[in-house]
């Protein structure tokens, strides 16, 4: 039996194998750490970050209680979005890496969403 990192590994390599970030459409990345959640939109072809945010960003910093919950993630899809029209990018690919499409996850897409990505 494979413990549960190597299950997450599987599923990040199933879940990267199907997505792709072009200059039309980059990838918008998720990571949830345990105290912090994090977004990067990534350009695969050049290999360069075009847009970051999460709880630790100076926008943020100091604004939020609690830096693990659903709220802040709606904070960095909020963020995430503005600095990705800032950039000029309209239109990202979801990479949730290997985790379920709910909870924190969900609500920073949704917000990328409201706030002008399309995906």
């Amino acid at each position: 039996m494979k413990n549960s990192s190597e299950r997450f590994d599987y599923r990040v390599k199933r879940v990267r194998s199907k997505i792709k970030g072009t200059q039309e459409a980059p990838r918008l990345s998720v990571h949830r750490g345990h105290k912090h959640i994090y977004a990067q939109i990534i350009d695969d072809i050049e290999g360069i970050t075009l847009a970051s945010a999460s709880t630790l960003s100076p926008e943020l910093k100091g604004k939020l209680s609690f830096t693990d919950n659903v709220a802040a993630a709606r904070c960095v899809g909020d963020l995430i979005a503005k600095k990705a029209t800032e950039k000029g990018v309209k239109r990202v690919v979801f990479d949730r890496r290997g985790y379920e499409y709910a909870g924190k996850v969900k609500v920073l897409a949704e917000a990328a969403r409201e706030n002008g990505l399309e995906f």
